[in-house]
């Protein structure tokens, strides 16, 4: 196939306050637009993003709608990922997933990014938007190795600036605008000649093919990067620790991956959720006791007694230490 006569993409990732971000950025292209819009916005398992699809439907001229499995795509039309799943491009179609999540998330932005980077090398225009952390950074990496071109929301102009202000750090973006101002560059973008593009690097490949199996394997990790001495907070697997420019990822074998502020705001988590664990655990440790020193003789009383109280100083540490998480997630929990 001549790939000079192939459409260019455009791929969207977006998280806290993207809903706005893209209903302004959508508002602005043409129904004539020449290039198809692929959008990852995250969002929980329960929700169904049928208010974003509506959203941006009614924003501007461009028909919007759920990516769904094996469907092909065409210009001027937008495609949300669903909820829960992670969507990807590859030769002219959609690809729908349930693989693992990504830096805390499914859809995640990473996944479409690589797929699109390998499957339309120079074609591609990737996009940030506002958001928390650092979720579309390695994606956009694999786009600018591939030749296509990098935007991010000015950080000044985001809802929540951790996202673009991540990708302007780590991957040197080409440009850098307030939303109000993409609509005129996409439409001036997606009309330029361009030469073939070359074949995408072999580690960008691994992680998109990883991307479209609900299963990695040990030899596509073991490519990637080293072995770490800890493990992954999802599924509990070794992790392998990769690094792009300044940027550390990790990967498990079973497909989970994670920056490392996603990975430390993951453990943060599961901390926490082991500390509740535990005081539930000591707190009825302690009314066991409690209940027990009513049944007992005298002379077993005093023990129970003292066991009781011994109780009580684990379950106010841990509830100090559990304070001291709350503070620490704040900031790094969406």
């Amino acid at each position: 196939m001549d790939q000079s006569r192939e459409p260019m993409l455009v791929v969207i990732g977006a998280s806290a306050g993207g809903m706005a971000a893209l209903k302004a950025l959508v508002a602005q292209l043409p129904k004539d637009f020449p290039a198809p819009i692929f959008v990852v916005n995250h969002m929980g398992a329960h929700t169904t993003g049928e208010a974003l699809v509506r959203v941006l439907d009614q924003s501007g001229s461009l028909a919007c709608m759920h990516g769904h499995d094996q469907q092909a795509f065409e210009s001027g039309h937008i495609y949300v990922a669903p909820s829960d799943q992670h969507m990807l491009v590859a030769d002219g179609k959609i690809l729908v997933t349930k693989g693992a999540r990504e830096n805390r998330s499914r859809p995640a932005i990473d996944p479409l990014f690589r797929s699109a980077a390998v499957a339309y090398g120079n074609r591609v225009i990737g996009i940030i938007l506002t958001g928390y952390l650092d979720d579309g950074t390695s994606g956009m990496m694999a786009i600018k190795r591939c030749g296509g071109v990098c935007i991010a929301q000015d950080p000044d102009d985001a809802s929540y600036p951790d996202m673009p202000q991540s990708v302007i750090a780590n991957v040197g973006v080409d440009y850098c605008l307030p939303v109000a101002k993409m609509g005129a560059l996409l439409s001036e973008l997606v009309q330029r000649e361009l030469p073939k593009s070359e074949s995408a690097p072999e580690d960008i490949v691994i992680e998109a093919k990883i991307a479209r199996r609900v299963l990695s394997d040990l030899p596509s990790v073991e490519a990637l990067g080293d072995q770490v001495p800890f493990n992954c907070p999802d599924c509990g697997g070794v992790l392998w620790q990769m690094q792009e420019g300044n940027l550390l990822r990790y990967r498990c074998h079973t497909g989970h991956a994670f920056t490392s502020s996603a990975l430390l705001a993951q453990q943060t988590v599961k901390v926490e959720e082991t500390l509740w664990v535990a005081l539930r655990m000591f707190e009825e440790r302690q009314n066991l006791l409690v209940t027990m020193s009513k049944n007992e003789s005298k002379k077993t009383t005093s023990s129970v007694h003292q066991r009781a109280k011994d109780s009580q100083i684990h379950i106010d540490r841990i509830r100090a230490m559990l304070k001291a998480t709350d503070k620490d997630s704040s900031s790094s929990v969406e």
